[in-house]
């Protein structure tokens, strides 16, 4: 029925569409109307593949191309249409492609404190025009969801409960009567029968308050309304989690405790559906839903309390204790990864909930161990308090640490990453095994002096990368790094053998080239070995790198300064200016020559050439004048810089005091530099606490 009525209705007039002349992520856009009649078949298998291609294709990461502007129309009378099924997440990709409101994206932060903006690159150039030339289409796509959103009307009451799930917030963000659609989302929350999508309507409350502040009264008095019993207990926790993001004064005193304890309840009484996975495509989407949580409705409901409660960080630790101490499995995985974003965005002492996470690794369920493993991981010395839990995962046996496989494991790596020495011997059995994870050197490398034993293997390893495969560099770079942090000198015969004896066209050998001096340069003396081969790649492409580490072996300001200053101004293929500062600032007074040229590069349109000739000009002139300006003003345009200042800060003592405003403003910052929203790196906590470590010491040596 569905394909006869998508042909004789739904698809009316798409063939007259000029749809070969449209585009979409990967270019002609010809193939849309498959996508759209896939929509509409009687396969579930074939309606997720088409859902999946016009994600990842018409509406790409969210872009929005002619192609998908073409699209709305077909998809509204797709959702229109009751004997379709999966509606739904047709439902869902209409608001998606109609965009969010500034009040959908509340607990996310796109802006920093009053220090200034997160800003991944430099600044917009004064006088370049800022817009982005898709927003227009952005717009439109906004225009055309709205003047169809009336449809979302008739779909409120429909007779499929995926349906009715996803219109509330879409009614909500969409249509152009706000009282009319409280009104009827308000009535519909008495009559519905399904749990899920009453709690979709609670969520739209809390949606409708944030987005229209001025006629919020009636949903915020509903919503506490809510909180209080005879109400189911998810109900209740989901209108605290809404309330909590939309009016946080009608909270109750004792939110934590009434949060636990509902908790708990629910869990003694919740019980999952037991319905299979309707589809198993290798789409995104079928990923996606057969990685959803047991208990996937417990987890949004925590989660949007977590978000709502933002920087309140001793209330949301008191609450993932309440969570990680319930007896349901369920409840602990999802404070788990709850647990990954309050520990990546906030500051706060947290050797209380890390420790209950380690016990999560004596769990008999391998996706709790593997959730909290995860978690762990990215924490590295904030990591300690489980330190104990994961030694003893990574003793019970080799299949927990990567022995027999080329991977590392989890576990072994998180217990490195804290800087636990019981890391040692298990990683000897890595370096033992015929094929090192490459990932390997990497990690030894946060063991610091503890991991002296494992240099001669290290060495060993390094001897058999083999000269001329693709993967050699991928091979020896992790290598060498732990060598350096070692500071190994006796393996510098093997270097020179990778050195000389990797071809001229290898793949990455310049990048294999910068990896070996960057090693023998952290030898010092001990690497003197290597000087005629340091000398001869001043004149190459890894000059720089090779002038670092010449000075660091040799001391001889007359060879590297060549080609240091030569880096320093050359703004063409091969010259990098960056790496020439910070070379040149670790020669001190003897790079006095340069001055003239770090001046010059201070002002480079660069925010990291500017910070790293800044940072050199201290170093050399001891000149606080010409330097704290810079600093100041990278601090506040890019946050990734702070680490890079706040180390010279250290070094300048006293004479930084002037800046110190911003350093003190930093330690009183309950958020960490680097979060933001839509993304985060795996060493972003490792370094907001070097940051913090460093802005300490800054003010001790004032």
């Amino acid at each position: 029925m569905a394909v006869r009525l998508g042909r004789d209705t739904v698809f009316r007039g798409i063939d007259e569409v000029d749809w070969a002349s449209m585009e979409h992520a990967y270019g002609n856009a010809a193939d849309v109307p498959e996508l759209l009649r896939g929509l509409a078949s009687p396969s579930p298998q074939e309606r997720e593949t088409a859902l999946d291609g016009m994600y990842g294709a018409v509406h790409h990461q969210g872009d929005v191309y002619d192609s998908t502007l073409a699209s709305i129309p077909f998809l509204f009378r797709l959702v229109g249409h009751v004997e379709l099924p999966d509606r739904g997440g047709i439902v869902e990709l209409l608001a998606s492609i109609g965009g969010s409101d500034a009040g959908d994206g509340w607990g996310e932060h796109d802006e920093q404190d009053e220090q200034g903006e997160i800003a991944d690159n430099d600044e917009v150039v004064p006088g370049q025009d800022a817009e982005d030339p898709e927003d227009d289409n952005h717009a439109m796509a906004r225009a055309a969801v709205r003047a169809g959103a009336a449809v979302f009307l008739g779909l409120v009451p429909d007779g499929d409960a995926e349906v009715r799930r996803a219109v509330p917030s879409a009614l909500v963000r969409f249509h152009d009567e706000p009282p009319r659609v409280l009104a009827l989302l308000s009535r519909r929350l008495e009559d519905e029968p399904e749990d899920g999508v009453r709690l979709a309507l609670v969520e739209s409350l809390g949606l409708f308050a944030r987005l229209y502040a001025e006629s919020a009264a009636p949903a915020v008095d509903r919503l506490a309304s809510l909180c209080a019993a005879p109400h189911h207990p998810g109900l209740r926790l989901a209108a605290l989690g809404q309330l909590a993001s939309c009016a946080p004064d009608r909270l109750p005193a004792d939110l934590v405790p009434t949060v636990v304890a509902l908790l708990h309840t629910r869990s003694q009484h919740f019980r999952p559906s037991g319905e299979p996975t309707r589809t198993s495509t290798d789409t995104l989407i079928g990923r996606l839903r057969r990685m959803r949580p047991a208990d996937e409705e417990g987890a949004q409901l925590l989660r949007t309390l977590h978000r709502a409660l933002g920087s309140r960080t001793a209330d949301r630790i008191a609450l993932l204790k309440g969570q990680l101490s319930s007896q349901d499995t369920d409840d602990r995985c999802n404070a788990v990864w709850m647990s990954a974003g309050l520990f990546r965005e906030w500051r706060a002492a947290y050797e209380e909930p890390v420790a209950l996470i380690g016990e999560q690794l004596g769990s008999d369920e391998e996706r709790l161990r593997c959730a909290a493993v995860y978690v762990l991981e990215f924490l590295f010395t904030l990591a300690a308090p489980a330190a104990d839990r994961l030694a003893a995962l990574v003793e019970s046996g080799p299949d927990s640490w990567g022995c027999g496989r080329a991977t590392l494991g989890r576990p072994l790596k998180a217990l490195a990453r804290c800087g636990d020495a019981r890391a040692v011997q298990p990683l000897a059995e890595v370096l033992r095994h015929p094929v090192v994870p490459n990932e390997t050197g990497y990690t030894i490398g946060y063991l610091g002096p503890a991991a002296a034993p494992l240099a001669p293997l290290l060495r060993e390893r390094l001897a058999e990368v083999p000269l001329d495969d693709p993967e050699t560099y991928g091979r020896a770079a992790p290598l060498l790094s732990a060598l350096g942090t070692l500071r190994y000198a006796a393996a510098v015969p093997e270097m020179l053998r990778l050195l000389h004896g990797t071809p001229r066209e290898l793949r990455l050998r310049d990048a294999l080239v910068r990896a070996l001096a960057g090693a023998l340069g952290a030898f010092g003396a001990g690497a003197r070995e290597a000087i005629p081969a340091l000398r001869e790649l001043l004149a190459g492409e890894s000059a720089t790198a090779a002038a670092d580490a010449l000075w660091s072996v040799e001391g001889d300001a007359e060879a590297v300064l060549p080609p240091l200053l030569r880096a320093l101004a050359s703004e063409s293929a091969g010259g990098d200016p960056r790496s020439a500062a910070e070379a040149l600032g670790r020669m001190g007074t003897s790079a006095a020559p340069a001055l003239p040229a770090l001046r010059h590069l201070t002002d480079s349109t660069e925010v990291w050439e500017r910070t790293a000739a800044a940072c050199a000009l201290w170093d050399i002139s001891r000149d606080p004048e010409p330097v704290l300006p810079v600093f100041r003003a990278a601090w506040r345009q890019n946050p990734y810089t702070r680490g890079t200042i706040t180390a010279c800060l250290v070094r300048m003592g006293g004479a930084g005091g002037p800046v110190h405003d911003l350093v003190r403003a930093e330690i009183a910052s309950p958020r960490r530099h680097r979060a933001r929203s839509g993304g985060h790196g795996s060493h972003d906590v490792l370094e907001d606490e070097r940051l913090l470590r460093d802005c300490r010491a800054a003010l001790d040596a004032a």
